[in-house]
């Protein structure tokens, strides 16, 4: 089966801050033939950021419109501006036989298995809680309180982990990274509509 036969996957890719989601996910699109999801804004583009690339950029009207409409996999608004996951482009991409991973928050992505319940979840934890406070007092940018408060919060989202088809452990990156792209192999192998309509092909071949 060529890619456009074979559907691509949407993966999901969550953790709390300072679990290393973005470095793996970063890893995964250099590495193999992943795509990112691109999201649409509201806000202005920033010096060097280019439309369609770092972001689709939209005016709220038109944004609110998506919403109502039910473009979005999900969407968010974050200090004033919206932020969302444009469902009708990710689909574009999957009916191509693009695989897309989407990294995003615990709400976000409770949102995204509601609206596309086939995608697939991945969650990825932290060694330890004294790594992880290791990682964020090492960003140097946050005070006792907000990193206590980070780790107070990792507690809480660690508890949907149920709502996840996997997790992985990011103690050692390449580990991790080699886990994760295990996982889009695996999922490639699933039974699945695509390995019936080659088996039918099988039937026209005798």
């Amino acid at each position: 089966m060529d890619r456009a036969e074979h559907a691509g996957k949407l993966f999901i890719i969550s953790g709390p801050s300072g679990a290393g989601k973005g470095t793996i996910c970063k890893r995964l699109v250099e590495d193999t033939k992943v795509e990112v999801s691109v999201s649409m804004t509201t806000r202005n583009p920033r010096p060097g950021e280019e439309e369609g690339v770092s972001y689709y950029f939209t005016t709220k009207e038109a944004f609110c419109k998506e919403i109502e409409a039910g473009g979005f996999l999900e969407h968010a608004e974050v200090y004033g501006n919206y932020y969302g996951t444009p469902k009708a482009k990710v689909i574009e991409k999957l009916q191509q036989g693009i695989d897309v991973v989407l990294e995003i928050d615990i709400q976000g992505a409770l949102n995204v298995k509601t609206a596309y319940p086939d995608g697939i979840f991945i969650f990825i934890l932290p060694p330890s809680m004294a790594e992880l406070r290791k990682r964020i007092t090492g960003r140097g940018s946050e005070t006792e309180d907000a990193i206590n408060l980070r780790l107070s919060q990792t507690l809480k989202e660690v508890s949907y982990i149920d709502k996840y088809d996997y997790c992985v452990v990011n103690g050692e990156l390449e580990e991790a990274v080699s886990r994760v792209k295990a996982i889009v192999v695996a999922e490639h192998s699933r039974v699945s509509q695509n390995v019936y309509k080659l088996i039918e092909k099988y039937k026209e071949e005798v």
